[in-house]
């Protein structure tokens, strides 16, 4: 039965029951506290959402995705219903990832995944790094225009079923009441990204039979807390002892629990009837209990007061007759909830595990039994909690202990069997390898997911800085690794071309070293062959002579070569010794080769680009005509993507019909682009120059450009102005409508019929408008990268530019043109160049 489900969502068919969160003024909320104490407005809004959502679509698990510090990445702010720890790999999202986050993000569009299949089909890469069958949906946040992160729930999966119309209203109406809230607390001075841990979030349980019950009233405006000696006792503390408030009650609890309890009460606080809801908590003996908090109010109806809300504390306790009867079992029982906080362990259990029940219950699994947090139990643990199908498999709890384990997962948790077995007749594989040493092997299929993230990011590098980065953010986290160095080939000696984590000024006495120097940098490059030193004392026995940074750690040198070419070699470094399983060191040396592979296409770029921008420099105007009664600015700026440079170019010449302004768009980027953008400016001026009408112009290049590079198109608008008259004739080619600023200010588009762009037939037309451009008027030309943005209508883009140039208060025009390049500048992600042209109409002489 769905929980949860009643009223109706406005705009949807379907009803989906979620009380609104309650305005930020609802509850007083202090700022954080450390420990148990109160959580921070933004952590609780992201807590209370995430918890919603999961429970509007019969979910298990969620969490909430945040724009960071790096506009290019997003960060993992609360995760409920799973284990961080356990998911540590998925932390990160880069927003130009083939991932259903990314790509939910990007397109400002909601992504479901009812299944397996349909996350195999349309996003692969996340599957070969969560093979497991489950749900998933993904809707983007945003508050007004701005784009705060994703919000995710996981659910079992439903093979041939749909994601229902409810869900998506559901999942819609929680992420923009959210967005609305984290708009309010931007618009308040709280800043709305996210660069830490993700929170733990503790989810709703359901129903359990109580054993003890306390009570207590909590004034949600003073904070005040009234409670009885049997809340005390389950506490553990004296009623005399306990100081009545909400800070000394939430102390008592885990940092986790303490989330759970502000979403819950900030639910009962705005329900509009009685809502009573039910959490597990976590009590300071390490014990489950049962909280039941109501929204029993005191405050006269229509009040504004906060009111009080009623709690009861239900003891789950020992539960000695379930005890008595788990521990007849012939098999080992404990159980998780599905944070990983061990609530139970029978007393076989206790035997086959080598530990007692009071050291483990309230632990984390992890922390209580370090062996299980080998990569392939922890893969197998991930499997249960998403898939919520049983997993078997062979453990090796010490050297000769070897265990049957099974996991049986649920909604509030994990119960696991444990049984003793013989050791395996065939050689254990890393499945079930044990005691690894130094060594820190990959992850099973959290192993995977870093590599593919790696291989996928680095075909979108295409600088070598954009390829070093990429290093960074994805092969360092994959292994653990905190130093990286990439030196490059060039003319016999290696040259530093990114560092990071090293002591400052280290590597400087590396850098320009030759191929003869002996060093593991060099030599690793010669040989190809991968170096690996377990600890720094390996190191600097093997190389007496080096200069170390540091006197512990570990050290992994791996050659670049691409195709049997040496580009260059990459350092690794580690904070502490270990050791290189053979499968690290395989995938390691795997790893080199398609880094070498990107900075070699790095480079290419790199001299592609330096003769492009040459191009550029060289066929853009350096000047503009200087007239008495027309002044002209002129700006370019390039993209910061691909090749940035492109095939955008503006031109103003003087003909025997008037002053002649051009602006037009090659489509593409690098030298060919540039090539054609040349060639182009070169016809437009000499068919100007001839004397051709504007019609006549744009036909004759239309026909050029189909002759010297067919299947090329470009835009353009060719604009002829009489300085004396002010009479302007106008022709468009597909290019975006000119602006025209009147002499009072006010600033309109100029919809002028047009032509196809040029380039696509031969037999096209392009029809010529006339106005009469007054003294003291503008016109603004300029390429579509200037107003066009991932997501958005190219029309609000316009939009925002002609608001841009009425408001503009520049003393010249030259200054109205830089205005115009630093609003630009202020998106980070231009995919195009952009070029600009503003002409003036004065009376008398120039800016008279």
């Amino acid at each position: 039965m769905r929980r949860g489900r009643a009223g109706a969502h406005p705009g949807c068919v379907t009803s989906y029951g979620l009380p609104p969160y309650p305005p930020p003024e609802t509850m007083v909320v202090p700022g954080r506290a450390s420990g148990g104490g109160v959580p921070d407005e933004l952590s609780l809004v992201l807590a209370q959402a995430a918890v919603s959502a999961i429970e509007s679509v019969d979910g298990y698990a969620g969490g909430i995705f945040l724009c960071s510090r790096d506009p290019e990445l997003l960060r993992l702010s609360v995760l409920a219903g799973l284990p961080t720890q356990l998911f540590r790999p998925w932390w990160r999202m880069h927003v130009n990832r083939p991932f259903p986050i990314a790509e939910a993000y990007r397109s400002g569009k909601s992504v479901h995944l009812a299944d397996v299949e349909e996350g195999m089909r349309r996003f692969p890469q996340l599957m070969t790094g969560m093979p497991f069958p489950f749900g998933s949906l993904y809707v983007p946040v945003f508050g007004g225009q701005e784009k705060f992160g994703v919000l995710v729930v996981l659910r079992p999966a439903t093979p041939g079923k749909p994601v229902s119309q409810a869900d998506r209203c559901a999942l819609r109406d929680i992420a923009h009441r959210l967005g609305a809230e984290l708009a309010g607390l931007a618009a308040g001075g709280t800043k709305v990204v996210w660069d830490g841990e993700p929170v733990p979030v503790q989810l709703p349980s359901v129903t359990v039979p109580p054993v003890r019950i306390g009570h207590f009233d909590w004034d949600i405006e003073t904070g005040a807390v009234d409670a009885d000696a049997e809340l005390c006792g389950i506490l553990g503390t004296e009623p005399a002892r306990f100081p009545g408030t909400i800070d000394a009650l939430m102390a008592l609890l885990a940092p986790e629990d303490v989330y759970g309890l502000w979403t819950l009460a900030r639910r009962a606080a705005s329900a509009d009837g009685l809502l009573v809801r039910r959490m597990r908590l976590r009590g300071p003996d390490g014990r489950t209990n049962l909280l039941e908090l109501s929204s029993r109010w005191t405050q006269p109806p229509h009040s504004s007061a906060a009111g009080t809300l009623t709690g009861f504390l239900m003891d789950l306790g020992a539960g000695p007759v379930i005890a008595e009867a788990a521990d007849r079992l012939p098999r080992g029982m404990f159980s998780l909830d599905r944070l990983g906080r061990i609530t139970y362990v029978n007393q076989l259990a206790e035997e086959l595990l080598g530990r007692q029940r009071a050291e483990l219950v309230g632990s984390l699994l992890w922390e209580a039994l370090p062996w299980f947090g080998h990569p392939a139990y922890k893969d197998h643990h991930r499997a249960a909690l998403l898939s919520h199908e049983p997993v078997h498999f062979l453990a090796r709890r010490t050297e000769r202990d070897w265990l049957a384990v099974s996991l049986y997962p649920g909604h509030d948790g994990v119960t696991a069997t444990l049984s003793a077995t013989e050791e395996p007749s065939f050689p254990p594989d890393d499945s079930v390898a044990w005691g690894e040493g130094l060594g820190s092997p990959v992850e099973g299929a959290a192993g995977v997911y870093r590599p593919v993230a790696l291989a996928i990011a680095l075909t979108e590098a295409v600088t070598a800085r954009q390829v070093s980065a990429v290093v960074t953010q994805e092969l360092l986290p994959a292994f653990g690794g905190r130093q990286l160095a990439i030196y490059l080939l060039h003319e016999r000696h290696l040259s530093l071309a990114w560092e990071t984590g090293f002591s400052h000024g280290f590597l400087n006495r590396f850098d320009g070293v030759g191929l003869d120097a002996h060093l593991p940098g060099v030599e690793t490059l010669t040989s190809g062959r991968p170096i690996f030193f377990e600890s720094m004392q390996r190191l600097a026995s093997a190389y007496p002579n080096m200069p170390l940074d540091v006197s512990v750690g570990a050290r992994a040198f791996l050659p670049l070569i691409a195709s049997g070419r040496p580009v260059g070699s990459c350092i690794l470094g580690f904070e502490q010794p270990r050791g290189f399983s053979p499968k690290e060191r395989t995938v390691l040396t795997a790893l080199a080769g398609l880094i070498a592979h990107a900075l070699e296409r790095a480079q290419r770029y790199d001299t592609e680009s330096a003769v492009a921008r040459g191009l550029q420099n060289a066929l853009l105007p350096h000047r503009l005509p200087v007239l008495d009664q027309v002044d002209t600015a002129g700006r370019y700026l390039p993209g910061t993507q691909g090749m940035d440079i492109g095939g955008d170019w503006y031109d103003v010449i003087e003909t025997d019909r008037g002053l002649a302004l051009v602006i037009g768009d090659v489509q593409g980027h690098g030298v060919a682009a540039a090539a054609t953008m040349g060639q182009l400016r070169s016809a437009v001026r000499a068919f100007a120059l001839s004397g051709h009408d504007p019609q006549e112009v744009m036909s004759g290049t239309n026909r050029l450009l189909i002759d010297l590079d067919p299947g090329q198109i470009a835009s353009c608008c060719y604009i002829v102005l009489d300085p004396a008259t002010g009479r302007t004739r106008l022709v468009r080619a597909g290019h975006p409508h000119p602006l025209l600023r009147h002499p009072d200010g006010t600033t309109e588009v100029l919809e002028l019929p047009g032509g196809v762009v040029l380039g696509v037939t031969p037999e096209a037309t392009y029809p010529v408008s006339s106005l009469r451009l007054p003294p003291g008027a503008i016109l603004a030309l300029y390429t579509d990268g200037l107003v066009e943005q991932a997501g958005a209508d190219i029309d609000d883009g316009v939009e925002r530019l002609r608001g841009i140039i009425e408001a503009a208060d520049a003393p010249s025009l030259a200054g109205m043109a830089d205005l115009v390049i630093r609003e630009a500048r202020r998106e980070p992600d231009r995919p195009d160049d952009i070029a600009v042209l503003l002409a003036a109409r004065w009376v008398g002489a120039r800016g008279a």
